[in-house]
């Protein structure tokens, strides 16, 4: 089935899953498992919606003051009396903790034929939710490609949210109208390509996080005072270069096989900012790698740069 289109978005709550009665009412009783950064926001969403969050669940007093924040009213229980109060169960829980919760949920028989069910986990598909779905729920996966910090502008970040969507085929219209309702837009991830999408947006968001703050530390250590002023205009150009032209978008003395300014930037590094020398070696390499492959640079232009990378991973940088 196509994916699902904003202008087709229902007024209200999503169609029943199969197991419902064919009267059941478009309103849905949501309970939230996991009310953190990721769990108290949709379920915020999903009462904007319209559906009733009757129950949620959260260990910490962080999860407890963005429960009253995002969802007032609601009462936090054990995660058993949240799957028990609900119709939809929302599980926003770290990736590890899961399968765990998932399957100890079944062993005490919590879940109940009917039931509705979706994961935020980016890394996990459907197989995570199959004790819940030999109990006769209906599972979902549905994964908000945003970053959620627990700060109050994470719920607008929701709008227009892309969502990583794996689901039945039969199920795929209620997993896009969940999406929908929520704001966000759904695009469609095959169970076996889970690993490697989740894998690709952490390369591309936490470690451009840890990219830029280790660039700040850096120029603090050359003396510059006020990083972020220096590195919110090229990081803004670099990013744009990057998504609108890909590889051709690399500018900098790698694509240019400027070897010697590698090697003197290695050398920098090991004297003033030791720690940083492996990242930079392995970013490097590997944006030689990706050159050459673009045909950006020719292997004898590459040959000295590599060369550089390889003498500094070994301990003895050029100069």
């Amino acid at each position: 089935m196509p994916a699902a289109r904003r202008t087709a978005r229902p007024v209200r709550g999503p169609a029943p899953a199969p197991a419902r009665p064919s009267d059941a009412p478009a309103r849905l009783r949501v309970g939230v498992i996991g009310a953190g950064r990721v769990g108290a926001v949709l379920g915020g969403a999903l009462a904007a919606a319209g559906h009733d969050v009757v129950a949620a669940s959260g260990l910490s007093a962080a999860s407890a003051e963005r429960a009253a924040r995002l969802l007032p009213g609601v009462p936090l229980l054990p995660a058993d009396a949240v799957v028990a109060a609900a119709d939809l169960v929302v599980l926003a829980v770290p990736d590890d903790t899961l399968p765990g919760l998932v399957a100890g949920l079944a062993e005490t028989g919590a879940w109940r034929a009917g039931q509705l069910a979706f994961h935020t986990s980016g890394a996990h598909g459907l197989a995570v939710l199959a004790p819940a779905e030999q109990a006769g729920v209906l599972p979902l996966a549905l994964h908000p490609a945003m970053t959620f910090t627990g700060a109050p502008e994470d719920a607008d970040r929701l709008t227009l949210a892309p969502f990583g969507v794996t689901s039945r085929p039969e199920h795929r219209p209620v997993a896009e109208t969940l999406v929908l309702e929520m704001g966000g837009e759904p695009f469609f991830v095959a169970e076996g390509d889970r690993a490697l999408y989740h894998a690709a947006l952490v390369t591309g968001a936490n470690h451009l996080v840890t990219l830029v703050a280790e660039a700040a530390a850096l120029l603090r250590t050359a003396g510059v005072t006020e990083p972020a002023r220096v590195l919110a205009p090229l990081l803004g150009a670099a990013l744009d270069n990057g998504l609108r032209r890909g590889d051709r978008g690399l500018t900098g003395p790698v694509s240019r096989g400027d070897a010697g300014t590698v090697a003197h930037h290695l050398a920098t590094l090991a004297e003033r900012a030791p720690d940083s020398v492996a990242a930079y070696v392995a970013m490097a390499r590997r944006t030689a790698e990706r050159t050459l492959a673009a045909g950006r640079l020719k292997p004898h232009e590459a040959a000295p740069v590599l060369e550089a990378l390889a003498a500094a991973r070994h301990g003895t940088p050029l100069r």
